[in-house]
């Protein structure tokens, strides 16, 4: 399915599907006669901090998916409002290219204040009151709260300049490779909503900067869940210019070495963090439309790419 539409009877149908905690009764089963799970599986919503992402629709889902009984955990990027900051105080984002082609943000200590101001800040205070005002019980973190995102920070980062490998000293980044989810357990046993940012803790007991994606897909893994990317496209297209070639499945090692070789751009990382997120324990993963309305319900509908555990060799 290509289109950022629906049809009503797909909309209903999955609405249909959740449990309105309301008409739970106490005997263990659904109304509808069906035994309700002692565990759901997660949601781990990664919501894209492109320009042309509106969360509106996002948040609006979210609180239909909470009310009715989903865990939810929001993870949140922002890399253009840290852009538009940087530029506002006179500071010019800086971007490198690794030796495998990926594109990301060289994080210098400058950068690095910005980052905390803006990530953890600005936009994740603002968008924890946003699920509030829908009626959602969101509470805002960083990777840094609660050691929720800790792993090693980066010496040195190696980037291509001018068709030479270099060796670029002073990055403010690290990868992760632990995720506290008992924290985050915790709070969704109390029907809380995490709304989770970077930075994370590195080993060294400082706040450094990390993929947004890639904390998405390192949470998702740990918890078990079903990781949904929205971003602004409809999902990983077979030409990155014709919205038509969308690939709607990956379900198998070629399918996926296929799609590591279409994607580009910021799509790369994506497609790098869903393999991280399988690898680690994800049921699913979908990147979506963040600007399909109730996007998160649409993913899981089919509209957006993707991918199965059995794309890098686990079990369906």
């Amino acid at each position: 399915m290509n289109g950022k539409g629906y049809t009503h009877d797909e909309l209903f149908d999955a609405h249909d599907q959740l449990i309105d905690n309301d008409n739970v009764p106490n005997d263990g089963l659904r109304a509808d006669g069906g035994i309700i799970e002692d565990e759901t599986t997660p949601i781990v919503v990664k919501i894209g901090g492109a320009r042309a992402v509106n969360p509106a629709g996002a948040l609006g889902d979210i609180a239909h998916l909470t009310a009715n009984g989903e865990d939810v955990v929001v993870v949140h990027g922002g890399s253009t409002a840290v852009d538009d900051t940087l530029e506002e105080l006179g500071e010019e984002p800086e971007y490198v290219e690794s030796p495998n082609g990926v594109v990301g943000r060289f994080t210098d200590e400058r950068a690095m204040e910005v980052f905390e101001m803006v990530m953890p800040g600005e936009l994740n205070t603002d968008l924890t009151a946003d699920l509030q005002a829908e009626g959602v019980r969101a509470v805002g973190l960083s990777g840094v709260d609660g050691a929720l995102l800790t792993g090693p920070r980066k010496s040195a980062v190696r980037v291509v300049e001018d068709g030479k490998k270099k060796i670029r000293r002073g990055d403010h980044s690290g990868k992760i490779k632990d995720v506290n989810a008992s924290l985050l357990e915790t709070l969704l046993g109390e029907n809380y909503t995490p709304v989770v940012t970077v930075p994370m803790l590195a080993d060294d007991g400082t706040a450094v900067n990390a993929d947004a994606d890639r904390a998405a897909a390192a949470i998702a893994g740990a918890l078990g869940g079903e990781l949904v990317v929205l971003t602004d496209v409809p999902g990983l297209l077979e030409n990155p210019d014709d919205e038509t070639t969308l690939i709607e499945q990956v379900a198998t090692p070629a399918e996926m070495a296929t799609a590591k070789q279409v994607a580009e751009g910021f799509m790369t990382k994506k497609v790098m963090a869903t393999t991280e997120a399988l690898k680690g324990g994800a049921k699913s993963v979908v990147i979506a439309d963040a600007n399909n309305r109730d996007p998160i319900t649409a993913a899981q509908k089919g509209h957006g790419t993707k991918f199965t555990p059995a794309s890098v060799g686990g079990s369906q």
